[in-house]
C-alpha cells in the first residue's frame, strides 16, 4: 500500500516534535542562546508545528500573486526542487526569485539579514547580545545604510534589489498559517518584512566572513612579545612556499625559507582594551578552522581535456548549515538571461554558475583591505570631535539600542565614526577603522552582467566593477578560453606601504590614496600550462609583485595538491574534476611525515610510532587508520613550537603562524624557536620537539582509541562533517557524517566539522553545456520536506548530480517536473 507524501510529512513532524523536546537548548553559530521555549503553542494542530506539514508538499499546480508584476511568470520546479523561472523582464524575474526563495527559506532570510544588522536579540534574546554588539561595533549596519543612500534608484541594480524585496514580501503577505516556518512557531515570533537594505546587509555579512582580519591589533601584541623582526618572519608578507594563482612559468612549487630571527625578551605586555574585544571577534585565529574555511576552483583548457572542451570546477568552502548557504536556481528572460547556479538567500542574482556559453566560480582572495588609525579626540571618555590636519572635525554618533523579543530594551551602545569608519577605545589608544567593505556598495550589477556574458572577455568586463570582498574569479567559455582574476578593491597606502601598522589619524596624508587600477589586478588568461587554479594562496609570485596585497596567506597545501594533480593529467575528464574535489592526498603530510620519522630513528621508544607513520600512504581516506596519529603529532608540534606566542596571563597563543612557516623552521634544527620555554632546565632542538610530539601523540592516541590495529583509529570514526540546523537543533541537523579528507586536503574538514565544501560544481562547456553539482542539504528549509536533506548522502560520497538545464523549462518531461507555479500581478 502506498503512503501519501502528506502522511509522510506528518510522520516527520511527530519525530520533529519529540526531537525538539529532547534538544533542550538553542544554538546560533555554535553558541548556546538559551533553552527551548515552552512547547505548548507548537502542539496546536491548527496553528502550531503540525501545520508545517501542509507546506512541505509541493502542489503539482499552484499560483501566487506579486503586486507590481508586469506580466505572468512561470516557475517549473524540477525533481530536485530547483525552480526554473521564466519571466518577461529582469525585474519580474527578480520578483519571482524573491518569492520562491522566501517560500523555501524564509527563516534563513530573517537570520541572514538580522545577523549583520545586530538584531538577533529581537529573535533570541540577551544570550546573543555580544554577537549583535560586535556587528554594530564594526559598522556593518552603518555601511549598509551608506550603500543604500548612495545607490542610484534608477540603476538596474537598485531596481533589482527593490523587485526582490517585493517578491519576498508578496510571499509573506500571502502565506497562511501552515506556510509559516516552524522556527517562528518555536520562537513565538513573526517574520519581518524584507527591505531593500537587507540585501546590502547580507553583502556586508559576506564581507565580514571573508575579509575581516584586524591584523594590526594582534600584530602589535606579537611584536611586543617577540620583537618586530621575529613577528615579520612569523607572519610574512610573502608565503615561504610559493604556488601562486597567477602562473609564474615554473612547473613546480618553490620553497623560499629564510633563517628565523631570534625572539627578543618579552616587553611589558599591554592588556586588551574593554572595547577592543568587539573588534577582535570571537574567532580571531583562522587556525580554528583547520583550513576548512577556504575554497578551491580551477579551469582546464579544451586542449588539455579528454573531450577537447573546457572544464571548470567550483568548490567554495564555508560554514555548513541546514538549510545550506546556497539556493539553486535557473533564471530565464528570453533573449536576455539564461543562467543556472546558486544564489545566496538575500542576494538577487546567481553568484556562482554558468549560462549557455560561460561558467564561473570564486575563491576568497584574502587581501588586506582593512587599516587602523590612531585618533586624537577632544575627550576620550565622551568625545565629540577628532583632530584632522590641525582642525577639529565632528564625530558622527549613533545610539544603538538592543531589544528583546518582547520589545523591551536590554542594552544601549554609543558608536562614533570618523570619515574613515568606527572609532573604539583600545590598548593602543582610540583607533578608527577603515575597511573597503564599509565604504563601497555591494552591487548586483557585476553578477547580472556575468549572467549575460557570452565570452570570457565579457565576463571579465562585467566583473571589473565588483568592489568586494575581493575574490579570485575563474571563468571559462565555449570558445576554449580560460581566465582568472583576483577582483576587488585594493587600497593604495601612502608611499605604497603595507597595511600592517597603525597609522597616525591626525593627518589626511595617511589616508588611502585610492585603489589599484584594474590593469594591476592579479590576472592570467590562457596560460601555457593550459590550466588555472586557486585555493586561497598568495595570488602573485613576490618576484613579480610590486604592490602590497596582503600578508599571512592561507596554508599552501590545497594549492600545491591541485596543481600537482593538474600537472600530472594531460587528458582531464569531467569525472576526474569531480574526483579531485575530494582527493585524499595531503601535501602537508608529504612534507612533515618524513621529518617525524627521521627524528625518531635510533630511538627505541618511538620505533612503533615512527613505523606506523612511515607505512602510511599519507592519504586521508575514510578507512585509513594512521592520519589520526599524524594529526595528533602535528597539533602537538604546533603547541610545543610556538610557546613563545602564548599571551601573558593566559594559556592561549595570541596568534598561530601559518603551517608554511613551521615547514620553513624545519630547515633550522638549532633555532631557539624550538626551545620550549616551559622546560627551564632543557634546551630543545628541532628533533627533540619532533620526538616528544610524536611520543606524546602516540600515547594519547592509544589511550583514547586503543590498539593501532584494533579499528579505533579509523579516520571516519574520529573525524566528521557536521551540518547543523540554523538554531543548532541536533535532531534537525546532519551530524557525524563520514567524509573523505582532512586538514589541508582539497576536501578539508575542520575540527568541529562545521566548515567545509558548501557547493561543488563541474561544468563542461561543449556544444551542449553539461553540469553536475551538489551541496550538503536540500532546497527546502522545512524539515518535513523531502528536499530538506536529500542531497547529503551524495555530498558525503563525493558524488555530483546532473542538473536539468532546459532551454524551455515547461517542456521538461513530466517525470522531471515536481510542480508548476504561476505568478500573477495583483489585479489579474
Amino acid at each position: 500500500m502506498s503512503v501519501s507524501p502528506l502522511r509522510l510529512s506528518f510522520s516527520r513532524v511527530r519525530i520533529l516534535v519529540a526531537a525538539i523536546a529532547l534538544t533542550g537548548t538553542l544554538f546560533v553559530g555554535g553558541c548556546p542562546v538559551g533553552p527551548i521555549p515552552p512547547l505548548g503553542p507548537l502542539l496546536n494542530p491548527a496553528t502550531g508545528l503540525w501545520s508545517v506539514a501542509r507546506s512541505a508538499v509541493l502542489p503539482k499546480q499552484f499560483s501566487g500573486v506579486i503586486p507590481g508584476l508586469g506580466s505572468d511568470v512561470d516557475v517549473v520546479y524540477d525533481r530536485r526542487g530547483v525552480p526554473h523561472i521564466t519571466a518577461a523582464s529582469l525585474e519580474d524575474l527578480t520578483r519571482a526569485l524573491g518569492y520562491v526563495v522566501a517560500r523555501d527559506r524564509l527563516f534563513q532570510l530573517e537570520v541572514q539579514s538580522r545577523a549583520p544588522e545586530g538584531r538577533l536579540t529581537e529573535l533570541l534574546g540577551p544570550a546573543v547580545l555580544e554577537l549583535d554588539r560586535q556587528q554594530r561595533a564594526i559598522g556593518l549596519p552603518w555601511g549598509a545604510e551608506r550603500d543604500e543612500a548612495a545607490l542610484d534608484p534608477r540603476s538596474e541594480s537598485s531596481r533589482v534589489v527593490r523587485a526582490y524585496a517585493e517578491g519576498v514580501n508578496a510571499w509573506i503577505d500571502g502565506m497562511g498559517t501552515g506556510d509559516l516556518p516552524f522556527e517562528y512557531h518555536l520562537l513565538g515570533v513573526k517574520p519581518r518584512r524584507w527591505e531593500p537594505i537587507h540585501t546590502a546587509l547580507v553583502g556586508k555579512r559576506m564581507g565580514y566572513v571573508l575579509a575581516y582580519d584586524p591584523q594590526e591589533l594582534w600584530r602589535g601584541k606579537v611584536e611586543r612579545l617577540v620583537g618586530k623582526a621575529a613577528s615579520d618572519w612569523l607572519f610574512p608578507v610573502n608565503s615561504p612556499i610559493e604556488e601562486p594563482i597567477r602562473p609564474n612559468g615554473s612547473n613546480r612549487t618553490r620553497f623560499e625559507f629564510t633563517p628565523p630571527p631570534d625572539p627578543i625578551e618579552p616587553q611589558t605586555p599591554v592588556a586588551r582594551g574593554a572595547d577592543e574585544g568587539l573588534w577582535y571577534k570571537a574567532a580571531a585565529d583562522p587556525s580554528r578552522h583547520d583550513g576548512a574555511l577556504g575554497s578551491n576552483n580551477w579551469a582546464v583548457a579544451g586542449t588539455r581535456s579528454a573531450t577537447g572542451f573546457p572544464l571548470l570546477s567550483g568548490d567554495p568552502h564555508l560554514d555548513l548549515t541546514l538549510p545550506s548557504i546556497w539556493y539553486e536556481v535557473h533564471l530565464i528572460v528570453p533573449g536576455d538571461i539564461d543562467v543556472y547556479g546558486v544564489t545566496i538567500p538575500g542576494l538577487p542574482a546567481v553568484i556562482i554558475g554558468f549560462n549557455r556559453n560561460v561558467a564561473w566560480s570564486f575563491t576568497n582572495t584574502g587581501a588586506d583591505v582593512l587599516d587602523f588609525y590612531r585618533e586624537t579626540l577632544d575627550d576620550e571618555a565622551a568625545p565629540e570631535h577628532y583632530e584632522l590636519d590641525g582642525e577639529w572635525k565632528a564625530l558622527e554618533q549613533r545610539i544603538e539600542t538592543y531589544y528583546a523579543p518582547d520589545g523591551d530594551a536590554i542594552a544601549t551602545d554609543t558608536i562614533r565614526f570618523t570619515h574613515r569608519g568606527p572609532v573604539r577605545a583600545t590598548s593602543d589608544g582610540p583607533l578608527s577603522m577603515r575597511w573597503t567593505i564599509l565604504e563601497e556598495g555591494f552591487s548586483m550589477g557585476p553578477f547580472i552582467g556575468a549572467a549575460r556574458s557570452s565570452t570570457v572577455s565579457e565576463w571579465l568586463e562585467a566583473m571589473a566593477s565588483y568592489p568586494g570582498p575581493a575574490q579570485n574569479g575563474i571563468v571559462a567559455d565555449r570558445a576554449g578560453n580560460i581566465a582568472l582574476r583576483s577582483t576587488g578593491l585594493y587600497p593604495i597606502r601612502p608611499d605604497d606601504g603595507d597595511g600592517m601598522k597603525i597609522r597616525d589619524g591626525s593627518s589626511s596624508t595617511n589616508d588611502w590614496q585610492g585603489y589599484w587600477p584594474l590593469s594591476e589586478y592579479p590576472f592570467a588568461r590562457n596560460p601555457r600550462q593550459e590550466f588555472l587554479a586557486s585555493a586561497n594562496q598568495q595570488p602573485i609570485d613576490p618576484h613579480g609583485a610590486y604592490r602590497y596585497l596582503g600578508a599571512h596567506w592561507e596554508n599552501p597545501w590545497r594549492a600545491m595538491r591541485i596543481n600537482r594533480l593538474l600537472r600530472g593529467d594531460t587528458l582531464v575528464t569531467a569525472d576526474a574534476m569531480r574526483r579531485y574535489q575530494t582527493d585524499p592526498g595531503n601535501e602537508k603530510a608529504e612534507l612533515f611525515v618524513p621529518a617525524f620519522v627521521e627524528a625518531a630513528r635510533g630511538h627505541d621508544r618511538l620505533t612503533e610510532a615512527a613505523g606506523l607513520l612511515e607505512a602510511w600512504d599519507r592519504r586521508y581516506t575514510k578507512d585509513n587508520d594512521r592520519a589520526v596519529l599524524f594529526e595528533a603529532a602535528f597539533r602537538e608540534l604546533i603547541d610545543r613550537t610556538w610557546d613563545e606566542l602564548i599571551g601573558p596571563g593566559t594559556d592561549r597563543r595570541i596568534r598561530t603562524p601559518g603551517e608554511a612557516v613551521l615547514a620553513g623552521l624545519l630547515r633550522y634544527p638549532e633555532s631557539v624557536w624550538w626551545d620550549d620555554l616551559r622546560t627551564a632546565d632543557v634546551t630543545e632542538t628541532r628533533d627533540d620537539i619532533l620526538r616528544e610530539s610524536l611520543s606524546v601523540a602516540f600515547g594519547r592516541t592509544k589511550r583514547a582509541y586503543g590498539d593501532p590495529d584494533g579499528g579505533g583509529w579509523r579516520w571516519s570514526e574520529l573525524r566528521h562533517a557536521n551540518v547543523f540546523h540554523l538554531l543548532g537543533l541536533r535532531a534537525l541537523s546532519a551530524l557525524d557524517l563520514e567524509v573523505q579528507g582532512g586538514p589541508g586536503n582539497l576536501n578539508p574538514s575542520s575540527g568541529s566539522g562545521r566548515h567545509g565544501a558548501s557547493w561543488r560544481m563541474v561544468v563542461e562547456l561543449g556544444p551542449e553545456v553539461r553540469a553536475r553539482t551538489i551541496y550538503p542539504g536540500g532546497q527546502s528549509g522545512n524539515p518535513a520536506s523531502k528536499w530538506y536533506v536529500d542531497r547529503i548522502d551524495q555530498w558525503v560520497r563525493g558524488e555530483l548530480d546532473a542538473v536539468l538545464f532546459p532551454t524551455v523549462p515547461a517542456q521538461l518531461p513530466e517525470t522531471d517536473i515536481a510542480g508548476r507555479l504561476t505568478l500573477q500581478g495583483e489585479h489579474r
